[in-house]
């Protein structure tokens, strides 16, 4: 039997959503795999095959499910696809900013191919609803697929075209051209990592495992990868 205790805790979590106060130094002294590997990598150059940037919800899940592909060297949570320059969360939160939370991905092409990071993705958002995702609504929270370049466009517009094979429900996820992307504050960035209690308490209030289990329970059979 799961605690009223717990159960008021995820309640408090869940009612505050896919956002943080900015944490004390204390928070962030030790730098997670993915901050690591971020800093490796910052300066070295990186052609268009080797960046992705998907939009599935709160970034900190995003973030969170990529950061678990072999190959992928390196996740950052921000923002994109809007018309303001430079945002805040808080702005972008607000609404009326035109970006969606998003996580650009950074990945290795001889360790895993720009079609497994779509699997990953259509295995990790709900591809029937276009103004949120889970228990975040909202234009912020809409579902992208945002490609860097021709290849990536016929390969998401494959993939797509797949997934829908496997469902009754109209998939709406867009595919749009990657556009300027805002990294968030750095307090955001491997949230799971950081404050993984709350993080994990929001996830699971948030229904989105349960919700993603349900998605995948009434798939027709097919590739895999959609």
């Amino acid at each position: 039997m799961i605690s009223p205790r717990l159960v008021l805790l995820a309640l408090c979590v869940l009612a505050a959503g896919c956002s943080a106060s900015e944490p004390t130094s204390s928070t962030s002294e030790q730098p997670s795999r993915t901050a690591q590997r971020r800093s490796s990598t910052a300066q070295q150059p990186l052609s268009p095959a080797a960046l992705a940037t998907f939009a599935s919800g709160c970034f900190w899940c995003t973030e969170s499910d990529f950061d678990k592909v072999p190959g992928v060297v390196s996740t950052t949570s921000g923002y994109t696809g809007g018309r303001v320059k430079d945002p805040s969360y808080e702005q972008v939160s607000a609404g009326g900013t035109g970006h969606v939370e998003a996580v650009e991905v950074r990945f290795d092409p001889s360790k895993v191919t720009y079609e497994q990071l779509l699997d990953t993705y259509w295995h990790n958002v709900d591809p029937f609803v276009s103004r949120g995702q889970f228990c975040d609504f909202g234009e912020q929270y809409r579902p992208v697929i945002f490609v860097h370049g021709a290849a990536q466009r016929t390969a998401a517009d494959a993939s797509k075209k797949r997934m829908q094979a496997r469902f009754p429900q109209p998939v709406v996820v867009v595919i749009e051209e990657a556009a300027v992307f805002y990294a968030a504050e750095e307090y955001h960035q491997d949230f799971h990592a950081k404050s993984a209690v709350r993080y994990n308490y929001y996830r699971w209030g948030c229904g989105r495992d349960a919700r993603l289990a349900e998605i995948w329970k009434n798939a027709r059979p097919g590739a895999s990868g959609s």
